[in-house]
């Protein structure tokens, strides 16, 4: 994994937690127990009733326990996202 990782390093990247979160940010770095350094982040938090919020992070580190699933954001498609119009029901937590 630490292979394609690597591909990503300094790219925009969208994380979903294990516990249902989605971080999106720029990927620094990783180890190779998959820890997550990240910057410029902000959490979307959806939701069935409102808009998607964006909460911001800043410099954020994801352990690597955590990291359910990561991917290259396309960041000209992202912009064109109206998110304030988007409804969704937030993600449940991965059961292992």
């Amino acid at each position: 994994m630490t292979n394609t990782l690597e591909t990503y390093v300094n790219h925009l990247v969208s994380v979903i937690t294990a516990d249902g979160r989605n971080i999106v940010g720029t990927l620094k770095g990783f180890d190779q127990t998959v820890n997550l350094i990240m910057d410029e982040c902000h959490e979307r938090v959806y939701s069935s009733h409102r808009g998607v919020e964006q909460v911001i992070l800043g410099l954020y580190v994801v352990r690597g326990d955590n990291v359910a699933l990561i991917g290259e954001v396309d960041e000209d498609l992202d912009s064109r996202l109206d998110l304030e119009n988007i409804r969704a029901e937030p993600l449940n937590e991965c059961k292992t």
